[in-house]
């Protein structure tokens, strides 16, 4: 995967510097964190429900045609 250096680094904070602005970058990290945390909390809970429902579809249903 690509693994940007130190100069593709410097490059893109300049880019997001004269596109933001210094003031607005702050703003959008936040931003950006509390979309990943909203996405992480999501992912966990489609997990858990995922998980109720093959426990629940388990639980007294023979599933196979065999009884």
């Amino acid at each position: 995967m690509f693994r940007p250096g130190t100069g593709e680094i410097i490059l893109i904070v300049v880019v997001l510097l004269l596109l933001f602005g210094a003031k607005r970058i702050p703003d959008l990290a936040r931003s950006v964190g509390q979309a990943l945390n909203m996405f992480r909390k999501g992912m966990k809970e489609g997990i858990t429900d995922i998980e109720i429902d093959e426990e629940d579809s388990g639980n007294g249903e023979n599933t196979d045609g065999n009884s």
